[in-house]
């Protein structure tokens, strides 16, 4: 099926969707499916080594790593969301997706981002107690703490993504169905409707998902004004406890930061290519990093791994 067939006539129901990807070059898609790839394949071997470490690893049984194994599931499937279909789309001469395909990658792809925006104001929350409270974190944060604030972090953006999905499913769309983006996203979406209503139905939308992520964000940013203030106050004990959330403010710069970008900073027309690398920013790189980050700068997990590794061998 031709890019002129699909784009003809009234799409109010449309079936497909065509996705306007990167350059179409043959050497391009070999080095684009090869890059793909290798971050998918690191993406999902880094955050599944995170996860089985904190599952295996009796040292690794607290607050603060129980809330980085669930960082680390969703990490995996948010970039599962997109970059399989991403990766396929490198060497398929039509990029399209069904109707409801899309409408599906919509809806998981803001489930996850809004699950890990409120987790990552979960462990700012924990870190806060840890940090502001030592004496009472154990009571604080108990195991059915624990529980209730990832479960919040899962029904909270499973419950905002059914709506927004819900409100892009029912806008209608006529005299084009190609989508200028590298996987389905509401705000593209919003630019090929022809709904009158398209205004109204886009507040609604960002203000659904600046719930969820301003929300997140403003939870994190007290917790780290009351913690930044404690360090100061009580000194070099407290300043040692900070240095576990050196790991944590880095993730949340990268994931916040590079959405922010994407969300906020006006692009013009012509910046299609650079829409797409900040989408991938976000959507892809930023998944990757996660558990390297956490490698790094975390000598707890530094230590499970070679741990780890001297078992295997």
């Amino acid at each position: 099926m031709s890019p002129e067939s699909l784009q003809r006539g009234n799409l109010s129901s449309p079936t497909v969707f065509l996705l306007l990807g990167f350059s179409s070059a043959y050497r391009a898609q070999v080095t684009l499916c090869l890059c793909f790839s290798l971050v998918y394949l690191v993406t999902v071997l880094g955050n599944l080594l995170i996860v089985t470490l904190v599952w295996l690893d009796a040292h690794l049984h607290s607050p603060m790593y129980f809330f980085l194994g669930h960082l680390s599931f969703l990490d995996i499937c948010y970039s599962s969301v997109t970059l399989p279909k991403i990766l396929g789309d490198s060497f398929s001469p039509q990029r399209t997706i069904s109707f409801v395909g899309c409408i599906t990658q919509i809806y998981f792809f803001l489930c996850f981002g809004g699950s890990e925006c409120m987790l990552l104001a979960a462990m700012a929350y924990d870190r806060y107690l840890a940090i502001c409270h030592p004496l009472h974190y154990p009571a604080l944060m108990s195991k059915k703490m624990c529980h209730c604030l990832v479960a919040i972090s899962w029904l909270s953006g499973s419950f905002s993504s059914l709506i927004q999905a819900f409100l892009t499913a029912r806008l209608p769309f006529c005299g084009s169905n190609m989508i200028d983006h590298l996987f389905c996203e509401v705000p593209f979406l919003l630019k090929v409707s022809c709904s009158p209503n398209a205004p109204l139905n886009k507040a609604t939308l960002y203000v659904l998902a600046a719930t969820i992520a301003v929300g997140s964000f403003l939870l994190t940013l007290v917790s780290y004004v009351h913690i930044i203030g404690a360090v100061l106050q009580k000194g070099a004990g407290t300043q040692r406890a900070f240095a576990t959330c050196t790991s944590h403010l880095t993730v949340v710069s990268l994931f916040f930061g590079a959405g922010a970008i994407v969300y906020l900073v006006p692009h013009s027309s012509s910046s299609k290519e650079m829409d797409e690398v900040l989408a991938l920013l976000y959507a892809v790189v930023t998944p990757m990093l996660n558990p390297i980050i956490y490698s790094l700068r975390n000598s707890e997990v530094k230590g499970a791994i070679r741990k780890t590794l001297n078992r295997g061998v």
